[in-house]
């Protein structure tokens, strides 16, 4: 019998290719569940599928990895995929790698490239997920940024796109409620960490804006988070017996729940 929790489950995971959403998509396949990984890159997407089904053929048991290779923030990308896969579970992470600069040197095109992508993919999806609308009981996991709490003076409206990803989830958990549809809505807000190139990049320019090494930096502020740990964190949410909350900050330490 297979004991895997998320076993017959279907998942969407958008920005699927690479970092985040790479280690989301193998650990709920790990978890065996059937993901669908959606990405622009197709090459890095069958990447991770060929990784994952070498993982499985060393004896690993799981489920499967679907690749897709269309972009997240297009409205019929995201109707079509929710229509065809009636997922239990949909982890929205896709976005935009900020450009590291002071306000001042960010044109409108550079300052609103999170907008363009990381709030349209999250609203696109979000709508979907409602109209259609997914089986209650489904989840919804945005992932959003601690730079939505605490702000991103170098990386333009990336903070303020992160924050409007938490803003519009606790939006759909309300219309769901409203509804009564039993689809749950939950954003995560992972720390800064130099652990994806996203990060590494951000990493890199707040240290010398410090005026100090990066190793300096990051050991001021404690433990950094890992791929793997965003990951177990969104199986976290998916298998827990309590309904999660609207939004958490995840650290090293783990999901924290914000009021």
């Amino acid at each position: 019998m297979n004991t895997a929790p998320l076993a017959g489950s279907t998942a969407i995971v958008t920005g699927a290719s690479r970092g985040f959403g790479r280690a989301i998509a193998a650990t709920l396949v790990g978890a065996g569940a059937r993901v669908v990984g959606v990405a622009r890159n197709r090459a890095a997407l069958d990447q991770v599928q060929a990784d994952l089904a070498s993982a499985a053929d060393s004896g690993t048991t799981g489920g499967a990895f679907i690749p897709v290779a269309a972009d997240a923030t297009d409205p019929a990308v995201a109707g079509v995929l929710i229509d065809e896969y009636r997922p239990n579970l949909l982890v929205l992470n896709a976005g935009a790698r900020p450009l590291s600069r002071p306000l001042h040197h960010h044109t409108w095109e550079t300052f609103s490239a999170p907008w363009q992508v990381d709030v349209r993919q999250a609203f696109h999806w979000t709508r979907e997920a409602l109209l259609l609308p997914l089986a209650p009981g489904a989840l919804v996991v945005a992932i959003s940024s601690g730079a939505a709490l605490a702000g991103s003076p170098l990386s333009g409206g990336y903070a303020g796109a992160k924050a409007t990803v938490r803003f519009l989830t606790a939006y759909a958990a309300d219309e769901s409620e409203r509804a009564g549809l039993g689809i749950r809505f939950t954003a995560v807000l992972p720390q800064l960490t130099p652990a994806t190139e996203l990060g590494a990049h951000a990493v890199a320019a707040y240290a010398a804006r410090e005026g100090v090494d990066i190793e300096t930096f990051l050991k001021e502020r404690g433990p950094s988070l890992t791929p793997e740990q965003v990951g177990e964190a969104v199986l976290s949410l998916a298998t827990g017996s309590e309904p999660p909350p609207r939004a958490s900050l995840l650290t090293a330490a783990g999901l924290a729940p914000l009021p």
